[in-house]
């Protein structure tokens, strides 16, 4: 509630001011106003955001016990909003589908990356029918509604949108311009697209070995959504990713490594089967494959907003 500063100026600190109003409020236009200062309205401290590991979610997405229905990755309560949220601007799922059964959804969002764990379906949107099976990876328009069949087994999909950038600013999808149709990404592809990042030797100055999602609607900003960007990261056996940050946040799907896990702050992780890991923007982290086989791992970042505001602040941070 709006309050008058007392007549008497008790207040120690500009901080501890609150929201100010119009002592004459002649109009209704006036009188919604309300002033903050420096002390109290600039810095303002937030919940940090964790560097968390889902595992509960993927169990509940793999258990035969679990009906047809989303899964949100959901930790609105520790980022102080009213709406699902995985990261202040993304929102994650484990999607299961039992065999036989459709799902439909429809996201308030510019669109939705699904990358499909385990099964084979299909989904239809509008007037467009995509099939896909185990390591797809398919963008959806927002807005629309899909159907998502699972043919004879069970279906787990990760699904990606950034329904919480929307629901921060109240707003909702009307015309679903961004993603022009549905997009697939067939796995034997995508692994098309690895052999030939693996023919070429890579510059130190590269983050990864990764192939990274885009769509022709969006080939100029080279990413898979204006505001995110998604892709599939790679490490060799005996392998890491050298120490790094940004100040875009990372949510990242374990898809297959033996021995494997980030530092993040100084902190380890370790990578379990199919888990869902945030990496907080702007700490200090490192991936590391110490077993025998080829690790991968599909990562949205928020990072689209930050490029387009020269605001990425990508370095290494080698000891």
């Amino acid at each position: 509630m709006a309050e008058y500063t007392d007549k008497n100026n008790s207040f120690k600190s500009l901080r501890d001011l609150p929201a100010q109003v119009d002592t004459n409020p002649e109009t209704t236009a006036r009188s919604r106003a309300r002033y903050f200062n420096s002390g109290n309205a600039f810095m303002v401290g937030s919940s940090p955001i964790p560097d968390m590991v889902f595992e509960k979610e993927p169990r509940k997405a793999f258990s035969d016990s679990t009906a047809t229905a989303l899964i949100p990755c959901d930790i609105s309560s520790q980022l102080g909003c009213n709406y699902a949220a995985t990261s202040p601007l993304i929102l994650v799922y484990y999607a299961r589908i039992n065999g036989g059964e459709v799902l439909p959804t429809i996201f308030n969002a510019s669109g939705a990356l699904a990358y499909v764990i385990s099964g084979s379906g299909e989904t239809s949107c509008q007037d467009e029918i995509i099939k896909w099976g185990k390591g797809d990876v398919f963008l959806m328009p927002g807005g629309k509604k899909q159907n998502h069949r699972a043919f004879e087994e069970p279906v787990i999909l990760w699904i990606a949108t950034n329904e919480p950038q929307l629901a921060f600013e109240n707003s909702s999808i009307k015309d679903a311009t961004l993603v022009s149709g549905m997009v697939h990404y067939p796995s034997q592809e995508i692994n098309r697209q690895f052999d030939l990042v693996y023919s070429i030797d890579a510059d130190q100055d590269v983050s990864g070995s990764a192939v990274i999602f885009s769509s022709c609607d969006q080939e100029l900003n080279k990413n898979i959504l204006p505001t995110l960007t998604a892709g599939i990261n790679s490490l060799p056996p005996n392998a890491k990713q050298r120490p790094h940050r940004h100040n875009s946040i990372a949510i990242s799907l374990v898809i297959e490594g033996e021995g494997c896990f980030s530092l993040i702050d100084g902190k380890k992780k370790k990578w379990l089967p199919w888990a869902t890991m945030i990496t907080p923007p702007v700490s200090v982290h490192s991936h590391h494959n110490d077993g025998n086989k080829m690790a991968k791992f599909l990562i949205v970042q928020d990072g689209g907003i930050y490029s387009y505001t020269r605001a990425m602040g990508f370095e290494f941070v080698d000891n």
